[in-house]
């Protein structure tokens, strides 16, 4: 692994997470979205990162990997139907199938996504810092 591509890792990360918090920024602002383009409710939306180099820990360890989002993916999870007949999206019997979006996970995820990113920010100045030093010495 060079010494430079620690950046590129903490880059990976640093984009992985603003992705996450962009999406759960997006669930936040549906939460009670019950007609979407697709047809029916909102769907809660999910990112999965993976690691951007397969293989055994060994490879991962020699060349460097970081994080890659693979999908925003919907979440299969059942609506909540809430009562009430008065919204035009009501069945016949007055429930309207509501978003399954919980504001204390969202904003959780968002907290989680934020501490991510600020941690990738602290090890790509340690990097930065490293490598000014290192260019110093030969000085």
């Amino acid at each position: 692994m060079s010494f430079l591509s620690s950046m590129d890792i903490s880059a990976s990360g640093m984009t992985a997470q603003r992705l996450r918090l962009d999406v759960a920024s997006e669930n936040i602002a549906n939460m009670e979205t019950t007609r979407t383009e697709s047809g029916g409710s909102y769907k809660r939306k999910t990112v999965i990162l993976e690691s951007a180099e397969s293989g055994s820990f060994r490879k991962a360890l020699q060349k460097a990997a970081g994080v890659v989002a693979t999908a925003v993916a919907d979440e299969e999870a059942g609506f909540e139907p809430v009562y009430n007949p008065d919204h035009p999206d009501a069945d016949e019997n007055g429930y309207v199938q509501m978003p399954n979006i919980s504001l204390i996970k969202e904003t959780v995820d968002s907290m989680s996504a934020t501490r991510s990113y600020e941690a990738n920010i602290t090890a790509f100045n340690a990097m930065k810092t490293m490598a000014q030093k290192a260019l110093e010495i030969g000085k």
